[in-house]
């Protein structure tokens, strides 16, 4: 993915960054590595932190949600009834192509670090209009594990994107240090059958745990 502008650039090495020391990387460091002389730049064209980290993800959104969105309605007009798995494909099968197909190599692991950010809440991914592939999905899965209690359903979607998150960046590891491929359609289908598995688990009956 070309890079063409200064603000590009920050976010791009913010995203590097901040996945591998966390979101507490020093600002002169981000700026260095932009390749950036002026310290006040990140301020000048993210206002803080916090404003640098949602544009990293704002940055990395628009692909996604496209992508899910097509998902979305190739499912749609397909023969086969919509399941958890398949909504599941759709939330994570863009993810993936980043890396596979647009060798973006740090985004996940981005992700992990700074989970519970207000970026990446749900009341971010479910209130923000450019996110409505995500809404869509997620209420989907909630309609489709209404055999669940109500609160069990809550802490399971919820878990979603935790365990979403560490898997990807595990994935990311393992494709920089060379052991997967990055399009490797087994590892795939095996991160998306864990996450389809958290939500569908059955329910273990009441008992003490020892």
């Amino acid at each position: 993915m070309e890079v063409t502008s200064v603000r590009e650039r920050i976010i791009v090495a913010a995203e590097r960054l901040i996945a591998e020391r966390g979101q507490g990387v020093p600002q002169r460091d981000i700026v260095l590595a932009a390749a950036q002389r002026n310290n006040s730049v990140i301020q000048y064209h993210f206002g803080s932190r916090d404003g640098l980290i949602e544009a990293i993800v704002e940055y990395r959104l628009a692909a996604l949600e496209i992508r899910r969105l097509e998902l979305l309605a190739e499912q749609s007009m397909s023969d086969h009834p919509e399941t958890v798995h398949t909504l599941v494909q759709a939330l994570v099968i863009p993810m993936l192509e980043l890396t596979a197909q647009h060798g973006v190599s740090h985004y996940a692991r981005f992700l992990e670090q700074i989970q519970g950010h207000a970026a990446v809440t749900d009341a971010a991914n479910l209130g923000s209009d450019r996110r409505t592939s995500v809404r869509l999905i997620m209420r989907r899965l909630d309609h489709e594990l209404t055999a669940l209690p109500p609160r069990l359903r809550v802490r399971r979607l919820r878990a979603l994107s935790i365990t979403l998150f560490a898997l990807l960046a595990d994935h990311e590891r393992a494709v920089e240090a060379g052991r997967v491929r990055a399009d490797d359609d087994q590892q795939w289908n095996e991160i998306i059958d864990m996450l389809a598995g958290l939500l569908t688990a059955s329910v273990s009956e009441s008992a003490p745990i020892r």
